[in-house]
């Protein structure tokens, strides 16, 4: 029996986001605010909130997206986590001298 992978974020008491994924997701809320790994992002931003998560059966889709999360900055997540999907899609686009719509 496979078990669901969770790609999650959460908000710091920094407020600052972190990234991750795991099978448990309840379990894995409670180790970062009990701070269970010393050398983990988290421990020294506790307490942590959930404010996203995303549930996968394909490990190789989990992964890709929590790599592509991290990738992202901090007002595309926070389009993501309120579901405002139209600035996603703006904050998607590149808009750098190079790109050909800026030529």
């Amino acid at each position: 029996m496979f078990k669901l992978l969770y790609v999650y974020m959460v908000k710091c008491s920094d407020d600052l986001y972190y990234v991750g994924v795991t099978n448990d997701i309840n379990r894995r809320i409670i180790e970062h605010n009990e701070g269970t790994n010393t050398d983990a992002f988290t421990f020294k931003r506790r307490p942590v909130q959930l404010v996203y998560w995303q549930d996968f059966s394909d490990y190789n889709q989990a992964i890709d997206w929590e790599t592509q999360l991290k990738k992202w900055s901090r007002k595309k997540k926070e389009a993501l986590i309120a579901e405002d999907w139209e600035r996603v899609k703006e904050l998607a686009i590149c808009n750098n001298e190079t790109n050909h719509k800026n030529k």
